[in-house]
């Protein structure tokens, strides 16, 4: 391994997140101290200078007491920095200098390049790194999002990476799919006979995914505006989501096999159009309340201007396959919202034969609710007897089983999702990363839904901050007979 270089390291994402999962990496003996971290953005920093931001990145995990300062100073001493404007292919020689020292970098060391840059600098930072050296078979490239704004222009990104780097070169990112409890979703569901021969229409009455927000724009005013909840959210955190809880069980636990499976289910969406969005989906844009007791502007307010983008979605999906016929799938997400929480409920039916007669009060369906965040936590609902005496009866109340990932793995260190990522990267494991294939299904079914929008006029219903949306929403699962997990 030679180098890991980040494309810009200077930003947000950098410092929450890149930096404290390569160092957290470091910490494990899990990224050797030969390799260079090379960073580069367009601010002119020396390498004095990003070391210094670096380290205030560190900081906080250091103090809570992920190694040690004799660490933290061994993992600053591998980074460096390369200033870059994007468009200037001249600078990218000075990149793989920097990553690879003098001369061609060796075909038996490989680099790993996180991109994070603007959907329009794609196709210029490719021809850069290509006319650099920098895309041989011994380079891996991971692609933050966003992947565009809709199925053509994400073609366009793809047709551009793909002229310099395989398939087997990219890496999509998805931070969800890095996270421990979508991962351990697979395990659950393929690890456990409970629950598999389930885990379909004949046992299933919905299910419900969850992402809820309690922040506003928090410095994304540009990008929000121009994308809205659902390419930000549902394009492709909660599909996939979707997809891991939809697959068939793969043939093995293998990059291919996996990915062939979730392919296959968002192939199988329903498509939402300008006949079914008006039953099928509710829009949103929140508007002035309070959220954790603060009063909170509007999103116009916030924007400064008037504004028709999304800040909230729910849709009832179907996948039309033999497994889940007739199961619909509730998705939901919003900015400004009751609470943040991240959560995918399976909804099982109700016992076909109560045999406890109609004097039996609360008989309740089982419910097994996998929690993303803030906590990571599994919770199986069971019908229990309730204790104490009785005549002519029993009486019956739900019980969680509560399986908390902090407390069932005290003694294991909580990662962040990209260390996981990074680390894949870096060893060319593509499992947890998104193939081409499935980021155009993803894109063609949300491109239905916003294409049935504009032919509907459908215009994004005002809600109270704080709350869980707007009204709406509750009318599209109470129609089922249905709630909403909240």
């Amino acid at each position: 391994m030679t180098a890991v270089l980040l494309f810009g390291a200077t930003g947000d994402l950098s410092r929450r997140m890149l930096l404290p999962s390569l160092y957290g990496l470091a910490v494990d003996g899990l990224l050797p101290a030969t390799v260079r971290i090379v960073g580069t953005a367009r601010s002119s920093l020396d390498d004095a200078a990003f070391r210094a931001m670096a380290a205030e990145a560190l900081a906080p995990h250091v103090a809570a007491g992920l190694g040690d300062r004799s660490q933290a100073d061994a993992f600053l001493g591998q980074l460096s920095y390369v200033p870059l404007d994007a468009t200037d292919m001249s600078g990218y020689r000075r990149l793989a200098e920097a990553a690879c020292g003098t001369g061609d970098c060796p075909e038996d060391q490989s680099i790993s390049i996180f991109l994070s840059t603007a959907p329009s600098l794609f196709k210029p930072t490719i021809q850069g790194l290509a006319g650099a050296g920098l895309a041989g078979p011994n380079v891996r490239i991971g692609l933050e999002k966003p992947l565009g704004s809709d199925l053509a222009s994400s073609a366009e990104i793809n047709d551009a990476v793909a002229a310099a780097f395989t398939e087997s070169q990219i890496f999509r990112i998805d931070h969800y799919l890095g996270k421990e409890t979508v991962q351990n979703l697979l395990a659950l569901r393929f690890a456990n006979v409970l629950f598999e021969p389930l885990w379909r229409s004949d046992a299933i009455s919905h299910v419900q995914i969850t992402v809820a927000e309690t922040v506003g724009l928090e410095g994304r005013v540009d990008f929000y505006d121009g994308a809205g909840a659902l390419r930000d959210m549902v394009q492709n955190h909660m599909l996939q989501l979707l997809a891991l809880v939809a697959m068939e069980p793969p043939s093995h636990f293998t990059a291919t096999a996996v990915r062939d499976e979730k392919v296959k289910v968002l192939n199988s969406l329903r498509p939402i159009d300008s006949r079914s969005a008006a039953t099928h989906s509710v829009t949103g844009q929140y508007a002035a309340g309070a959220v954790g007791g603060q009063p909170v502007k509007g999103y116009a307010d916030e924007l400064g201007r008037a504004s028709g983008t999304e800040t909230f979605v729910a849709l009832k999906a179907h996948v039309d396959n033999w497994r889940w016929k007739g199961v619909p799938f509730y998705l939901r997400t919003g900015k400004r919202l009751a609470a943040r929480k991240s959560e995918i409920l399976i909804a099982f039916n109700d016992v076909p034969h109560s045999i406890f007669g109609d004097s039996v009060k609360g008989l309740q369906p089982n419910r097994l609710l996998i929690s993303l965040q803030p906590q990571e936590n599994i919770q199986l609902q069971l019908m229990s007897k309730v204790p104490g005496l009785s005549r002519g009866g029993i009486s019956l109340r739900p019980v969680e089983l509560d399986i908390a990932a902090k407390d069932a793995f005290a003694d294991t260190r909580r990662r962040i999702a990209y260390e996981q990522l990074l680390l894949n990267l870096i060893e060319g494991r593509q499992t947890l990363f998104v193939r081409r294939d499935e980021v155009e299904a993803q894109w063609a079914f949300i491109d239905g839904i916003r294409k049935g929008w504009a032919e509907n006029g459908q215009e994004p219903r005002p809600y109270t901050a704080g709350s869980w949306g707007p009204s709406a929403a509750i009318a599209l699962i109470e129609r089922d007979n249905a709630s909403w997990n909240d």
